[in-house]
């Protein structure tokens, strides 16, 4: 009955007009006084490209849409997992916040986020985007059947779009008549080449060893198949253990040949962003693995800095023989998602609020931006402003507070537009990279003891494996078999066993085994 009541109330709210969402764009209301202005907290983190502000013109059209105003509390990036950890831990977290979809499923129950399931008959939007992404609502649902977070849309249905490429230095390559590599042989004779080339340079950099772009990452899978750690193998359909596999011993010595002939950079392991970037920039290293939206204006940068001849492009991916030549899609569904306070003060006007931004024009308005002022409207298709150049994202998130991380909801929306507006260039980097996407896993849903047994394991795990990884490949631990059979066995020992054990029986869980 207090379900029924409040929906009768909140769909008085939708016919007088008041939700966005079915009223072609009018102020979003709420129960209590729909009238009355409301602000709601909001924690986010100042980007590199530009700091957070309160006069961002999208927000300023979100208040005047909704009634509601955003009072943002900001952190810095390094700090910002510290902070969140600690509201959650406290049940003392900002009115909208961006939660992993784990930690809305793990929290949510204990009364630390809203559980929209009670409000969805009112938010239309946000109904609609559960029953179209049955993935989102699985991954948001916590074990008493609330759903605590509304993912964040990241990928195409089609599975194609990518993130990542390898960068090397065309001009420089042209300059020598080196030939793009396809292999791992052809590789190392690739930076070799470079390194006869250009004496003063450590050809192979990278920003980091673990994550999407990291060193152990890339390498891990170029000799195994296997992205990361843990991961679904694309050859078997099922998670694998990348340090179990055939070939990570050769990766690990494939990557300490190239630490000791000076081909990758001696601080590797150590180096900052910053630091990468310089490296990049001014031609101490001249091959690396990154975004490939930041190609470009890498390249600008370089030139305005005075390297009038600077270029970078694109070389294929690569893999040993025998092993999958692939990277993963953006997932459809990412790992996170934005969720309530369970203690915001006034419920319906901030689930509305919610639902607005995942209305049309909500979504635009944090995705796209004011048509007019960020995009224009080309054969019936936005496109962002010419005049913003190759990244638009640069001055869209500095100027606008469009495509903000923590903020938007939609980042395929964002980068679909991005995307069509592309240089040639771009374009052909995309047609190059093709052959080598394949749909990303989904998502897996983990049960309470699972979430447990992750809790326990993975982080000590994961310490131990980039300690020792690092080891192996400066040297500091000779590569024998002795020596990399202790390495796995303290691997079974910090429980690699039960946690592939736990992701595959999720995993089958969740989706059967597909």
């Amino acid at each position: 009955m207090k379900k029924r009541g409040l929906s009768m109330i909140l769909m008085a709210g939708l016919l007088s007009g008041l939700l966005a969402g079915c009223s072609g764009g009018e102020s979003a209301g709420g129960s209590s006084d729909p009238n009355k202005p409301v602000t709601l907290s909001w924690l986010v983190y100042d980007r590199v490209e530009g700091k957070v502000r309160d006069d961002w013109e999208i927000f300023k059209e979100l208040q005047e849409k909704t009634g509601v105003k955003v009072d943002f509390q900001i952190v810095s990036q390094e700090g910002l997992q510290e902070k969140k950890q600690i509201m959650i831990a406290t049940n003392s977290v900002t009115d909208i916040m961006q939660v992993d979809t784990q930690e809305g499923r793990e929290h949510g129950p204990e009364k630390v986020f809203l559980n929209l399931n009670d409000y969805l008959d009112g938010a239309p939007n946000l109904k609609k985007f559960f029953e179209d992404y049955p993935e989102a609502k699985a991954v948001a649902t916590g074990a008493d059947g609330g759903i605590y977070s509304v993912p964040v849309i990241e990928g195409d249905a089609e599975g194609k779009g990518f993130n990542f490429i390898w960068y090397t230095r065309k001009d420089l390559m042209d300059k020598h008549g080196l030939k793009a590599p396809t292999t791992t042989d052809e590789f190392y004779e690739f930076l070799k080449a470079y390194k006869e080339k250009e004496p003063n340079s450590y050809p192979l950099i990278s920003n980091a060893i673990v994550g999407d772009t990291g060193l152990y990452t890339v390498m891990g899978r170029a000799f195994t198949g296997i992205q990361g750690f843990f991961n679904i193998d694309p050859a078997t359909g099922s998670y694998a253990f990348a340090p179990y596999h055939d070939g990570y011993k050769e990766s690990l010595m494939f990557l300490n040949k190239l630490y000791t002939e000076k081909l990758l950079d001696p601080e590797y392991s150590l180096l900052t962003q910053a630091q990468w970037e310089e490296r990049i920039l001014t031609g101490k290293s001249l091959v690396t693995y990154f975004w490939k939206a930041d190609l470009e204006s890498l390249t600008d940068k370089a030139r305005k800095a005075g390297a009038a001849d600077y270029e970078l492009d694109a070389i294929p991916m690569f893999a040993a023989d025998g092993v999958k030549n692939y990277q993963y899609s953006r997932p459809v569904i990412g790992g996170v998602g934005r969720a309530i306070s369970a203690k915001v003060k006034d419920k319906e006007r901030a689930v509305q609020f919610l639902d607005y931004l995942k209305s049309e024009e909500g979504s635009n308005l944090l995705s796209l931006g004011i048509e007019g002022k960020t995009y224009t409207i080309e054969n019936g298709q936005p496109v962002f402003m010419k005049e913003f150049g190759a990244s638009p994202f640069n001055t869209l998130r500095k100027d606008w507070g469009v495509w903000y991380d923590l903020i938007t909801l939609n980042n395929a929306k964002s980068r679909e537009v991005w995307e069509r507006g592309l240089s040639d260039k771009s374009k052909e980097i995309n047609k190059l990279y093709e052959p080598f996407i394949l749909p990303a896993p989904k998502q897996i849903v983990k049960t309470e003891e699972e979430m447990e047994l992750e809790k326990s394991k993975l982080n000590n795990l994961n310490k131990f494996l980039e300690q020792r990884l690092t080891e192996f490949v400066t040297g500091k631990t000779p590569m024998t078999d002795e020596a990399y059979q202790q390495f796995l066995d303290e691997c079974k020992k910090l429980g690699a066993d039960d946690l592939l054990n736990m992701y595959n029986t999720a995993y089958d869980r969740t989706y059967g085994g597909k």
